[in-house]
């Protein structure tokens, strides 16, 4: 299981004086060097020095009583697509040259304005299209349970180095399962918030930014931290007092829906199923109104979705050099030709997908009743082996993001728990969606599954 100090641990210990920023970040870097470059999460690895002298900044402002947020002094990394000014940008490909950008993104500047120690930034694959850690650029990321064992994607070097204990928060980016993937298959909690609700710096159909950690209350801490609008995204929601800390909840007053049976894609695994209902079923035993949810998606849907992003990844592979087209993934390579015949009605057609999956969502979400929580596979199967793009290869690209991407769509919070694992030791994780704009709520239950006996 994933190991190192938890972000509240470690607020606490700051707080009265029994550890120090300075020693936490040398221990983060010492089990980085350790780590890498066998579980190879890292993209750009700040220099030892600068890290230093951040958490001494930190220490100074903890002895002075004068801490710029909760979590300031607590390590974290960042997605390699989420800016730093002057941090290269490749995302994940060999095939480009990197953007390097002149100003942080929300996300960076609000971490650092916090006190937070940035370690530095974490791979991901080619264009972040693979639900693996294996890159053109970066090579493969493997899992630190066992390095057999791919991370998920794309935020794969975002939860191995909280896996691995680098440090206990990071912040990845899912537009279809992107966060939610990595932490069912490394064992950890996960936020994919509510849209808007993390400012991001390209604002994009579906795409969201949220915490990775070990706790639901490390992932509040840094929703803390990160939600609340920006000017730059003018996606972002209005700001909202909100007290992240109050993870508290009754939940026998909750109405919870469970879908189990996807109707699209590949359906999940029995233990996959059984770690699904372990979840509903406790909910049930604590006093909730759980009702079963059947399917509401078709296969034509998930095949709109994949074909309108290869046609948006072909936009980017076509304007490549036939040398750089070389480096890039030959997977994702293969991949984006499958979009580069589609005429602009097929692009179109591919594109009302989207519409239709938000529409038939919602409508399914009110027929369910309007329930409070949905409880569901994150993935239908357990993590496979590193070397692998995907889960299944076989013409099956995305048929796995079918529990995921709806939620992308709806802008719906969703988070993952762990759930125990299979026979053979993987982890299996499962998802909570909460109501539009209920992150809280959300995080609350992820909270009183994590307690013993609950």
């Amino acid at each position: 299981m994933p190991t190192g100090p938890l972000a509240a641990e470690l607020v606490r210990g700051f707080a009265d004086g029994s550890l120090s920023p300075v020693d936490v970040a040398t221990d983060a870097l010492e089990r980085m060097e350790r780590g890498e470059p066998r579980i190879n999460a890292m993209w750009v690895r700040d220099d030892p020095e600068e890290v230093l002298a951040r958490a001494a900044a930190s220490a100074r402002r903890w002895r002075e009583d004068r801490p710029l947020g909760r979590l300031d002094g607590v390590p974290v990394t960042l997605k390699e697509n989420l800016a730093r000014a002057g941090v290269p940008m490749p995302s994940g490909t060999a095939g480009v040259d990197p953007v390097v950008p002149d100003t942080d993104s929300p996300v960076a500047r609000r971490v650092q304005e916090a006190g937070l120690v940035v370690l530095g930034s974490t791979v991901m694959p080619d264009w972040g299209m693979l639900s693996s850690g294996i890159s053109s650029l970066h090579g493969t990321t493997r899992s630190p349970l066992d390095p057999a064992w791919t991370t998920g994607g794309s935020s794969s070097g975002a939860g191995a180095s909280v896996a691995a204990g680098y440090a206990p928060l990071a912040v990845g980016t899912d537009i279809g399962g992107s966060i939610r993937l990595p932490g069912t298959w490394l064992g950890l909690a996960t936020l994919k918030p509510s849209a808007g609700r993390v400012p991001l710096h390209a604002p994009y159909l579906g795409r969201a930014a949220g915490p990775m950690a070990r706790t639901a209350r490390d992932c509040a801490l840094l929703m803390s931290v990160l939600a609340g609008p920006d000017p730059v995204d003018w996606t972002s929601l209005p700001a909202e007092p909100t007290d992240w800390t109050h993870l508290g909840t009754d939940v026998r007053r909750l109405r919870v829906g469970v879908w189990t049976t996807a109707g699209y894609g590949v359906e999940p695994d029995p233990e996959v199923v059984a770690a699904t209902r372990s979840v509903a079923d406790a909910l049930a035993d604590a006093g909730a109104d759980v009702v079963e949810v059947a399917p509401w998606l078709t296969q034509d849907v998930l095949d709109g979705i994949d074909l309108f992003w290869r046609a948006r990844s072909w936009a980017d592979f076509v304007r490549l050099t036939p040398e750089r087209q070389e480096r890039v993934l030959p997977y994702i390579a293969e991949w984006v030709r499958g979009g580069s015949a589609a005429s602009g009605t097929d692009i179109v057609d591919a594109y009302h997908a989207f519409g239709l999956l938000q529409a038939r969502t919602v409508a399914a979400w009110a027929a369910a009743g309007d329930p409070d929580l949905l409880v569901s596979p994150v993935a239908p199967c357990a993590a496979f082996p590193a070397e692998q793009p995907m889960p299944y290869p076989d013409g099956r690209g995305l048929w796995h993001i079918n529990f995921t991407v709806p939620w992308n769509m709806t802008g719906q919070p969703a988070g993952t728990v762990p759930a125990g694992a299979t026979a053979d030791g993987r982890p299996l994780g499962v998802q909570l969606v909460g109501r539009p704009f209920d992150d809280l709520g959300v995080l609350r239950v992820m909270d009183w599954w994590e307690r013993p006996g609950c």
